[in-house]
């Protein structure tokens, strides 16, 4: 899953709010750098990357798109499913979308000067922007597509991801069905992992 999805997926507290958002910036084993709470919350988004990369829905996805662009295509259906969560935003929460993202950029400047680097780096942009509200609008993929392909550009077969609006597009309602029977699969799974692991 992309930033909102995982955003979504957090407590309601601001360090699950940062730990499930800083899964994507830290790798390898967790430091004691982090609170309990941060950790718990990058645990999880680890997780949901290997429940949502597993999932049916998921792999059904993948498999409309073109095959050259197959190679990148977990990128391109996690950025569609934040657009799908971001459109039918009010079927998952009674919190606007846009007082939920406010909320998130109000914290992750409350907490700037603790987070990676890559992501402090980012932080304007994705406030200025408007990253995680912006994905209602399907176009703001396509967008987010090219940027990545611009970064990934030293790759020659990375190329094709720019494309990848193009396949969601083409092939938008069966995407955005696959996510509705996906996503109430991952939030049981995420409060069944909770329980399991977390719970006092």
């Amino acid at each position: 899953m992309n930033y909102l999805a995982h955003l979504y997926l957090a407590e309601d507290s601001d360090e699950s709010l940062l730990g499930n958002l800083l899964g994507d910036f830290v790798k390898g084993r967790l430091k004691e750098q982090y609170s309990p709470e941060i950790i718990k919350g990058i645990k999880t988004h680890r997780k949901v990357d290997l429940y949502t990369d597993s999932h049916p829905n998921f792999l059904a996805c993948k498999k409309l798109l073109q095959p050259e662009r197959r190679r990148f295509a977990g990128i391109i259906v996690d950025m569609s499913f934040d657009h799908f969560l971001a459109k039918n935003w009010s079927d998952y929460s009674e919190l606007e979308l846009h007082d939920f993202t406010n909320r998130v950029y109000g914290v992750l400047l409350d907490h700037e000067p603790t987070l990676p680097q890559k992501l402090r780096d980012r932080l304007p942009y994705m406030i200025q922007d408007d990253w995680l509200g912006s994905y209602k609008n399907i176009d703001t993929v396509g967008l987010a597509l090219n940027a990545i392909s611009k970064r990934l550009s030293r790759f020659e077969k990375a190329k094709p991801i720019k494309d990848g609006l193009d396949d969601i597009k083409a092939n938008y309602e069966e995407f955005e069905e696959n996510f509705i029977e996906f996503f109430p699969d991952l939030i049981s799974f995420v409060n069944d992992y909770r329980e399991s692991n977390f719970s006092k």
